[in-house]
């Protein structure tokens, strides 16, 4: 079987992965109309009703297989069924539920909420759907599992979240209302070095570890004021934390973005600024080692042939790679913005903690302790705060360019 065949069964294989989307329409909230539109992978979902909804979407799998797209829905008149376009097969009411066929794994990648305006006499609910590989697709399902598990009310029974071991009978539903915001995005910051390992000395004295500490608490809290984040510190104290240990946590965490932050050192005084570091090719080869010895396994199908799943693990590697390039280039102008750079700011290297399969990560510099300017700059608060504000955007440029990807087809 050549490479193209086993990629074209690899694709066949996705069918078994499912994605339920969970709305509550309030119970004066008539459903009006449904529309798709789309060509291809980018779906668009539009959902016209009587009066303002708000709601909250989850991943899951479905006791009846396949893949589905669900919409849970108040008494109302509704239509009964109707074809689909792009990514969705065809659409039907079951009971409560408007439900969506779809024909690969799907995720959704920007919901709007549109009042009446205009020749637009109803309330829209959008959804703007991506594909993703399949093992993407079910990391953000188990993710949406552990937000699931926090909310307080039944699902409809014979609903199954994704690595769930049977049909949910009591299991929770999400909250549905103005206030609350779920987060959409985890990001995990790395302080890097502490505890035993200092890292560089600043001139004037100064410890690399305590730097990168506080500008990572910084950063947090920066992130912490957009409810779309979820943000988690490999450490939040003077300790020491093995590499293999700072890259686990961030998959155990399900980080859709891996930070980790440093500060560098030169032999020349008059070296300064910062710079960005993605994985190097040198780099690439000890992913699979590394994985393989910390148990960093890309979740695949049970019963997926080898072959099939090397495929499969390869593709999420490779989108993996262009994500972390894709954020240092949102990153490098917000920080060139904020204070001095590097010539050749965006470089490749085989760090540690860049190794993961399938978390996108990056490894910033933050500036040279060994130069007066940029030790001074990182040592005070206020230089912190600016290099950490300048993260932010960038982090901010690049969710934002994934969420209106499909918005500005």
């Amino acid at each position: 079987m050549d490479i193209f065949a086993l990629f074209a069964r690899a694709v066949r294989l996705c069918i078994v992965f499912a994605a339920c989307l969970c709305v509550i329409f309030p119970a004066s909230a008539d459903l009006v109309s449904v529309r798709l539109a789309g060509n291809a992978a980018p779906t668009r979902v539009t959902v016209e009703t009587s009066s303002e909804l708000n709601a909250d979407a989850f991943l899951a799998d479905t006791t009846s297989g396949g893949r589905t797209l669900t919409v849970w829905l108040g008494e109302a008149g509704l239509p009964e069924a109707g074809e689909g376009t792009g990514g969705v097969i065809r659409w039907e009411v079951s009971g409560e539920a408007l439900i969506f066929h779809l024909d690969r794994p799907l995720t959704v990648a920007r919901v709007l909420r549109l009042p009446p305006s205009g020749s637009a006499k109803h309330h829209r609910l959008i959804f703007d759907l991506e594909e993703v590989s399949p093992a993407r697709f079910s990391i953000r399902a188990r993710k949406d599992v552990k937000r699931f598990a926090k909310l307080s009310e039944p699902v409809p029974a014979g609903t199954v979240l994704a690595g769930a071991a049977e049909p949910a009978k009591a299991q929770r539903k999400p909250f549905f209302g103005g206030k609350r915001k779920t987060p959409q995005f985890t990001i995990v910051i790395d302080p890097g070095h502490g505890g035993k390992d200092p890292g560089a000395l600043a001139l004037a004295g100064g410890k690399e570890k305590d730097i990168t500490l506080a500008a990572a608490k910084t950063l947090k809290s920066l992130l912490e004021s957009d409810a779309r984040y979820a943000v988690y510190l490999t450490r939040d104290e003077d300790q020491y934390v093995e590499l293999e240990d700072r890259v686990t946590k961030a998959r155990d965490w399900q980080a859709d973005l891996f930070i980790s932050l440093h500060a560098d050192a030169a032999g020349s005084a008059s070296v300064a600024g910062a710079s960005v570091y993605t994985i190097s090719a040198r780099g690439e080869k000890r992913v699979d080692k590394e994985a393989g010895r910390n148990k960093w396994k890309i979740p695949m199908e049970d019963g997926t042939p080898e072959q099939v799943s090397g495929i499969l693990e390869d593709l999420v590697k490779r989108e993996t790679k262009t994500r972390s390039a894709e954020f240092a280039e949102a990153l490098l102008p917000e920080l060139a913005r904020a204070g001095p750079v590097l010539r050749g700011t965006h470089r490749n290297a085989g760090f540690y903690v860049l190794l993961a399969p399938d978390v996108p990560a990056v490894l910033l510099e933050m500036g040279f302790l060994t130069n007066k300017d940029d030790a001074e700059r990182l040592k005070s608060a206020s230089g912190r705060k600016t290099a950490m504000v300048a993260v932010r955007n960038g982090i901010d440029a690049y969710f934002d360019r994934q969420e209106s990807r499909l918005a500005s087809n």
